[in-house]
């Protein structure tokens, strides 16, 4: 592992200081303590004379340089400080300040303190979607990786660099990131997948002993009793096994069962025979675009590979068109009021055992692990990567990455950037922990944790939130397009719509799509006598 910039200082001199230090400590003390009192400015305080007396770093070693980092998540407050007093420990020259400001306008508070205060913003966290407008307000600067340290692409994943490369410059340090992924009641489908294994062997020995009947042989007793003892002394061997059934197999046919395209989510709704308290199989929030990007994701293209070239922007194809009619036909399964509907009441409910399936951020695995804590959740959960939206259409999530911004206006922009190599690649391993944001760079052991790794996983194949001044509104008007196609509007026009929208504001005029004509495909309907919950419940299938 190569050496943080701020550790690459000639060690010995630094051990020199840490000596003088302590000497200088030292003479002072018996200084004062023969002097019996030391006045202390115009005060008069006194200091007894068996008292050590604290000596400030900036008297013995002149002023100490300050950097000051800005932030908006309040939840890092006591993380940042704690970092900063450790990276103090290697540059003891230099102390790093943590201010707290509101996210409402900051890239604005951020250019008025830069031109107006003596205290200006050295280094500051922001996403990645801001970082076009950061640097050409001359607010973000490129980094410089020291020397002897890696390039960002042998500490990150390819998504996170090109979440900070801005016209082939690298412009960010990534630092922690935000996608969906998918999130499963495990408990429930390892009881469908025992049940499922146990049917499937009653059936077996149904057809066994029929055809045995058929063939008009009769099974010996003690022939019977010999398999049985010799099945139940196998199958006794290993421990947690039940029935016969190992808890291998169980697995196995759990990860079978996890859905790979949104056609097995559907499949599975049908057959599966719900828990009373189970209301919905798949539920998500379908108002908002974080938990619905994935159905577009891999077909829609704003901004090409790093998010910033108003030439790769592809909003309507025929690819665009078939995901959001699959979206709509899930209205016909999973009737979902987008206007009742709210992440963390869906999240609620997953807790509470009234769904099987849902699309989950990050902050799903603390609230999850805090419920069970207080024994509110009884459950097992996994997550695994978004299932697809058919055999032949891709899915991508969505993804935001917070990175650290090095200003283009502060006068120490070097320590500001060995600080951020610090705080990004040397100082994670309790970022997660102590915060709950999972780190795009592991120090530790985040990602021995399958969940945080299905998320990590999930990460590296999202689609990053573009930079494009240019398309800063296209979330919004998509989410307003989701919303419309979801309640009936045809997914075709819909998004032509959207796009002439967009792209007028790209060209600076009127644009119009050329229509492009994809013919209506039969939906395969999923038809069952009951609703999941036998009455009511949200999973709705269409007769």
């Amino acid at each position: 592992m190569p050496e943080c910039a701020g550790v690459r200082n000639n060690w010995y001199i630094k051990e020199i200081k840490v000596t003088l230090k302590k000497r200088l400590t030292t003479i002072l003390t018996i200084a004062l303590c023969a002097g019996g009192i030391y006045g202390v400015g115009k005060l008069g305080i006194t200091v007894p004379q068996n008292e050590e007396t604290e000596v400030d770093d900036d008297t013995l070693f002149g002023h100490r340089e300050t950097l000051y980092l800005w932030y908006t998540d309040e939840a890092l407050t006591d993380y940042l400080s704690s970092v900063a007093v450790s990276y103090s420990e290697y540059q003891d020259d230099v102390r790093v300040v943590p201010v707290y400001t509101s996210g409402l306008e900051y890239l604005e508070t951020i250019n008025q303190a830069s031109l107006h205060d003596e205290e200006l913003p050295d280094l500051y966290i922001v996403s990645n979607d801001s970082l076009e407008k950061a640097y050409l307000a001359g607010l973000a600067s490129e980094i410089a990786v020291p020397e002897g340290v890696a390039s960002l692409e042998s500490f990150f994943p390819e998504t996170a660099v090109n979440a900070v490369t801005y016209k082939d410059k690298h412009i960010g340090y990534p630092f922690y990131f935000e996608t969906s992924c998918f999130l499963y009641n495990e408990t429930y489908l390892q009881d469908w997948a025992q049940a499922q294994i146990e049917a499937e062997q009653d059936a077996q020995e149904a057809e066994e002993a029929q055809a045995q009947l058929e063939s008009g042989e009769e099974p010996s007793e003690a022939g019977g009793e010999t398999d049985t003892n010799a099945s139940v002394e196998a199958s006794g061997e290993a421990e947690g096994e039940a029935g016969g059934i190992t808890e291998e197999a169980v697995q196995a046919r759990v990860a079978e069962a996890l859905p790979k395209t949104i056609d097995d989510i559907l499949s599975f709704a049908d057959v599966y025979d719900a828990p009373e308290q189970v209301e919905a199989v798949f539920k998500w929030d379908v108002s908002d675009i974080f938990y619905n990007y994935f159905f577009v994701g891999d077909s829609i293209d704003v901004g090409g590979k790093y998010g910033d070239l108003v030439d790769e922007v592809h909003i309507y194809n025929e690819d665009a068109i078939k995901c959001m009619r699959v979206y709509q036909n899930l209205n016909q399964f999973f009737s979902i009021d987008t206007k009742e509907i709210s992440y963390d009441g869906i999240l609620q409910d997953f807790i509470d055992g009234k769904i099987v399936y849902t699309v989950a951020t990050t902050d799903a695995l603390t609230k999850i692990e805090a419920a069970k804590a207080e024994g509110n959740f009884a459950y097992e959960y996994g997550i695994s990567m978004m299932p697809d939206v058919s055999e032949e259409l891709s899915s991508a999530s969505l993804s935001v990455t917070q990175c650290i911004a090095i200003n283009g206006y502060s006068m120490k922009k070097e320590m500001a950037n060995d600080f951020a190599v610090y705080l990004t690649e040397y100082a994670t391993d309790s970022l997660y922990t102590r915060t709950g944001k999972l780190p795009l760079y592991d120090r530790g052991d985040t990602y021995t944790d399958p969940n945080k790794a299905a998320f990590l996983e999930e990460y590296s194949y999202s689609v990053p939130m573009p930079k494009m001044i240019e398309t800063s509104n296209f979330w919004v008007e998509l989410e307003i397009t989701f919303a419309k196609i979801w309640e009936g509007e045809d997914a075709n026009k819909g998004l032509k719509a959207l796009s002439e929208k967009i792209m007028s504001q790209v060209v600076g005029g009127e644009y119009e799509e050329e229509y492009i004509d994809v013919p209506e495909e039969i939906v395969e309907e999923y038809e069952d006598e009951e609703t999941v919950d036998g009455e009511d419940a949200d999973n709705e299938k269409t007769d």
